[in-house]
């Protein structure tokens, strides 16, 4: 009984056509910033390494370098302050979870390209 209850509230707030996105991809993400009373669009570009959750709770990882520090930031899926999520090119990968690029500098960081027809 509780278990409807919550996947229709669930429903109410997840996208209806959610952006199409896969693990390698390297994304523009345009996010809705409020700076006292004026909104702004910021765009985060990186390479998504981890999708997790599912539903409304359903998450992104995005990592990107900057100033020759490793940047992450997590996403929710289905905010409302995710203006869109544009595709810059997709990468080969074979995992899930693209940790080990963590631990990889300058040119061993970058993905082979996937070629799309």
């Amino acid at each position: 009984m509780s278990q409807a209850i919550l996947a229709k509230v669930e429903q109410t707030s997840i996208k209806e056509n959610p952006p199409k996105f896969e693990i390698g991809d390297t994304v523009d993400v345009h996010l809705r910033i409020l700076e006292g009373n004026k909104e702004r669009i910021q765009v985060f570009t990186g390479v998504v390494i981890a999708m997790s959750g599912s539903g409304s709770k359903e998450m992104f990882t995005v990592r990107r370098i900057v100033a020759g520090e490793g940047v992450e930031r997590k996403f929710p899926l289905h905010s409302p302050r995710i203006e869109k999520v544009e595709v810059k090119r997709s990468g080969v990968v074979r995992r899930a979870k693209l940790y080990f690029l963590r631990d990889r500098v300058g040119k061993a960081v970058r993905l082979k390209e996937r070629r799309r027809s």
